[in-house]
Parts: C-alpha cells; sequence; structure tokens
C-alpha cells in the first residue's frame, strides 16, 4: 500500500497528527496518506485515483474473496466514477471543485443540484436532465450575486447564461487582453454557452423533471443523462474558475483600444 502512494508522490502526515484512532495498521497507513490529499484539488485527486487503481489490481491479483470490489464500486459510482473490467477508475462526469464552491457566499443551491444528479444518474435519467438543468439555472444566478448585480426573479435560463458570461466578460462583446479576446476562445465560449442552453431545451421538451408529463419520455439512458451531467458541469465549472480566478479578465478595467493614426496609404 504505501508503495501505490508513494508511486504517485503522496508522503504521508504524521500519525500524530491524524484525528484518526484504528486498532489496524493496514487502515491506519491508508489514512495517514489519505488525508494528505487535498481532495478540493482535482490534479491530486486524479492522482490519488491512480493509486486506488493500482491497489484494485494488487487486491485482484492477490485472489482476495467476496463481493468487495462490487461494493466499491458502488460507492465509487455514488461519487460520480467507474470502474472497467481491467480496474480502470474514470469520471462519468467531471466534479466541480469543492475549492470554487467553499469560496462562494452560498453555495447550498449549487451543491443541492449537484447531489441530485449525483443520485440519479445511474438509474433515473430524467431526474438527471432536471438536476442539470437547475444546476446550470443554480450557477447563472450565483455568479450575479457574488458580484453584486440584481437579476430578475424569473429570468428565463438562456438570458440567465448570457448575462453570467457578460457578467465575467466571457462574451463575444468583451474587449479582454490576452487569449480571452481570440477568436478561437470566444468560439469555445459561444460553443459553451450553447451547450448550457441545449441542456435547459432538453428538459423543456419532456426529457427531464420539473413538468408533468401526459406520457413518460421513450429511449431515455444513462448516456443521454452523462451527457447532460457533463454538459451542465463544463458550463458551471468555467463561471467559477473565472470567477474565483485573481486574474480574470473581468477583475481588471478594460482599456478601449485606441484609434491608429492614419497611413500614408489611407
Amino acid at each position: 500500500m504505501t508503495e501505490a502512494w508513494q508511486d504517485h508522490n503522496f508522503a504521508p502526515v504524521p500519525e500524530d497528527e491524524l484525528n484518526y484512532d484504528d486498532t489496524s495498521v493496514r487502515r491506519t497507513t491508508f489514512e495517514t496518506y489519505a488525508a494528505a490529499v487535498d481532495w478540493t484539488d482535482y490534479a491530486q485527486v486524479s492522482r490519488a485515483l491512480l493509486v486506488f487503481e493500482d491497489l484494485l489490481r494488487h487486491c485482484r491479483q492477490s485472489g482476495w474473496e467476496g463481493n468487495w470490489l462490487e461494493e466499491v464500486t458502488v460507492k465509487l459510482e455514488r461519487d460520480g466514477l467507474s470502474v472497467d473490467e481491467r480496474g480502470r477508475i474514470s469520471w462519468l462526469r467531471r466534479p466541480v471543485t469543492t475549492g470554487h464552491l467553499e469560496k462562494l457566499t452560498d453555495p447550498s443551491g449549487i451543491l443541492a443540484e449537484l447531489e441530485r444528479a449525483s443520485r440519479t444518474i445511474a438509474d433515473d435519467p430524467a431526474a438527471t436532465i432536471g438536476s442539470a438543468k437547475q444546476l446550470i439555472e443554480a450557477t447563472a444566478k450565483t455568479v450575479p450575486r457574488e458580484k453584486g448585480v440584481a437579476i430578475e426573479e424569473h429570468t428565463k435560463v438562456p438570458a440567465l447564461v448570457k448575462q453570467a458570461q457578460k457578467a465575467l466578460h466571457l462574451d463575444a462583446s468583451s474587449v479582454t487582453p490576452g487569449p480571452d479576446s481570440t477568436d478561437a476562445v470566444k468560439k469555445i465560449l459561444g460553443g459553451v454557452a450553447a451547450i448550457a442552453i441545449g441542456v435547459a431545451e432538453l428538459r423543456n421538451r419532456g426529457y427531464g423533471t420539473g413538468h408533468g408529463q401526459a406520457s413518460a419520455p421513450t429511449n431515455l439512458g444513462i448516456r443521454h443523462a452523462q451527457l447532460a451531467a457533463n454538459a451542465a458541469i463544463t458550463w458551471c465549472q468555467l463561471m467559477l474558475d473565472t470567477l474565483g480566478d485573481p486574474t480574470a479578465p473581468w477583475r481588471k478595467s478594460v482599456v478601449p483600444a485606441q484609434p491608429q493614426p492614419p497611413t500614408a496609404a489611407s
């Protein structure tokens, strides 16, 4: 176990600094390393998952018996992860990092929708699509609030998405320095806005919860739930990353471009 953590550049915290009491040396060793991981840092979590993969392979090769693998798989799925037949762990949906959420005045609206999506993605695609739309809506309302900008109570999702991106200078009309001003980035931003609005449209067309339906939607599967959840999280992550970035363009006063003096050719 120690080698698996050290192979991925983790060092343990001293046991006397660990708030953990267990007679098992193996469990205590695991906790000393797990406590050293910053679970709000996506890069560190990704490295920790590589450790878990190594431990799963070790357990399989050692001939462990019982339903331990099923129990581990179920718990990982609850956190938005899957385990394939080779023991590879991958994200069903990349999470919004909790480090961003902790900096918000009130992250409860976003957290509630993330929790709903996590609970339903494997067995209730319609509920996941509904939660994905609500996650976008909650984030789009949070961004202006954090900046002290008022929004109308009954504003629709497309307008909320546009307002949130504009508030963070992530819209096509913003004049910003650096890569944010390039056509390439603006195309990406336009695409991200479009997928956020697409999630809302998918829900409004009867494929997500939130409205009663005379007939239940057909042919709706887990892949549709994952598509909606991943799309929503991509947009929300962009908003929260930019909101929390101390060097983001919205934090700077933008100086309008000065007209160039005429040349002899003109």
